[in-house]
């Protein structure tokens, strides 16, 4: 008798496996495309604002007719210094509507990333588990509030210009 260990990540789905990985890499473009509805007008550097909520940083990296490529990160500031994380970097596949970690976290003090699929050879369980980190995180940044759009970032832009002017009447 053959054990085999079948965790479910959606519902008919065994994680851990080829099948499975491919759905959490169509399931991470879902999110990322709710996150960022118009990928092609989102500015090259954008910023994520919710009260409540660590700023989250954009960063298209590469776009091309058929891919796209991100850095989505937190910036923490300690006594060292600003320093990103969990420093993710996904590459967005429109024609076949997935997304995937390519790389993620440097680390203070290193220079590699911990986890970078063009320099080594992972097995599908660490990949699985690496876009399965990513999937949850998208959903917590989601729920959280966090979304770019150009439309938001001109709300945001004109709202701080308005306070700005605000607190110059006030002191004068």
């Amino acid at each position: 008798m053959r054990h085999t260990c079948k965790y479910k990540v959606h519902p008919g789905v065994r994680a851990r496996d080829l099948p499975a990985l491919m759905e959490l890499y169509e399931l991470n473009y879902i999110q990322l495309r709710q996150l960022v509805p118009d990928l092609d007008a989102v500015q090259a550097s954008s910023l994520s604002l919710v009260d409540g909520a660590l700023d989250l940083h954009l960063t298209v990296v590469e776009r091309s007719k058929y891919t796209t490529t991100l850095n989505l990160t937190y910036r923490f500031v300690d006594p060292q210094g600003s320093f990103p994380a969990p420093d993710v970097v996904i590459r967005m596949y429109h024609d076949a509507q997935l997304a995937e970690v390519i790389s993620r976290g440097r680390r203070r003090g290193r220079r590699d990333a911990d986890y970078d699929r063009f320099r080594h050879r992972y097995s599908i369980q660490t990949k699985w588990q690496v876009n399965r980190f990513l999937h949850k995180w998208l959903g917590y940044c989601l729920r959280s509030g966090h979304a770019f759009s150009p439309a938001r970032e001109q709300l945001s832009d004109a709202v701080q210009t308005l306070e700005a002017e605000q607190a110059l009447s006030f002191e004068s």
